[in-house]
């Protein structure tokens, strides 16, 4: 996928539809918009490597709204709305009047007489729909407890960059069936990309979320597979994608998840069964030690950091796309 020699020559094409929309899941985006989106990216970074400024936010202004802890999106999204010419505003949600019971309904509503655009990052994902609902500027989803839409785009991003391509590239999951998988998942079958996941029983999917990517898996040919074992997953696989055992939210689990996940750690034995050129992907913030070895995640296939540095460049895509 060769980048495009204008970002705006092919904006005008495949994202002319995305001014103005919301960004609540990977799978608003239709694949023509999401490779669209990659080109935007890439081209983005390219220029930025090579100095050139582009500033098509000049005057705009990104509400932030974190109501979890954050490092890269926080970072990342500050960073890329100033390099596009804009302003990010960081918002505490326990500083807003959300955290003193302001309806979100009145937030939305305020928020959209002062900024162009809001980033949230939240545990409800109903909580954002409704931010949605009631806003009247874009609504970009930078994590809830259901999807991850932004690390999906930057995740097909880390992979097209270092395989050159996603057509016939098997991607494998290995942990929890969370917010990353979800989002992973849609986003590959949307894209063609073979997905194969592995979860413990109980930790599987979404039944929904499963039914929508094999109706997207069906029409761009992807290979889907949902299974309970790490080996069948990981086998021959060119990515192998893992995240904590233990996300944000759910820490009184703690102790059960180290338990019911101890089979499914991404070690040397495992990524023996993938392609040995594999990719070895996650999202951070890793534990070594629990569903990562350490010798696996700063071993020769971790990209690791090119993923979390893609973070900003997908980011700076949407951004472009929707202000």
């Amino acid at each position: 996928m060769e980048p495009a020699k204008t970002l705006e020559a092919y904006q005008d094409v495949q994202l002319s539809a995305c001014k103005g929309r919301d960004v609540l899941r990977i799978d608003e985006f239709s694949p023509a918009e999401l490779e669209g989106l990659l080109r935007s990216a890439q081209q983005l970074k390219q220029w930025q490597k090579s100095g050139k400024v582009y500033q098509p936010l000049k005057g705009k202004t990104l509400g932030m709204i974190f109501d979890k802890a954050s490092t890269r999106t926080r970072v990342s999204f500050e960073v890329g709305i100033y390099q596009l010419g804009g302003m990010g505003m960081f918002l505490s949600g326990k500083e807003l009047q959300l955290g003193r019971g302001e309806p979100i309904s009145d937030t939305a509503q305020v928020m959209s007489r002062y900024v162009d655009g809001i980033m949230i990052r939240t545990f409800s994902h109903e909580a954002v729909e409704t931010l949605a609902r009631y806003a009247e500027i874009p609504i970009i989803n930078g994590l809830t407890d259901l999807f991850h839409p932004c690390q999906a785009l930057a995740d097909m991003l880390t992979i097209l960059e270092h395989k050159g391509t996603l057509k016939g590239i098997k991607l494998a999951y290995v942990g929890d069936g969370n917010n990353v998988a979800n989002s992973l998942v849609l986003a590959a079958a949307l894209l063609g990309v073979d997905v194969s996941v592995a979860a413990p029983t109980g930790y599987e999917m979404d039944d929904q979320i499963i039914k929508q990517a094999e109706m997207y898996a069906a029409a761009s040919g992807a290979r889907l597979l949902f299974t309970n074992d790490p080996e069948q997953a990981v086998k021959g696989a060119h990515a192998v994608y893992t995240d904590v055992w233990t996300s944000m939210g759910f820490e009184a689990e703690n102790e059960q998840r180290l338990r019911d996940f101890a089979d499914y750690q991404v070690n040397e034995r495992l990524v023996s069964l993938a392609d040995p050129s594999y990719l070895f992907m996650h999202c951070l913030p890793a534990h070594r030690g629990e569903e990562v070895s350490a010798g696996v995640i700063d071993g020769p296939n971790s990209v690791i950091f090119d993923q979390a540095e893609n973070r900003l460049h997908a980011q700076k895509a949407i951004l472009a796309a929707v202000l």
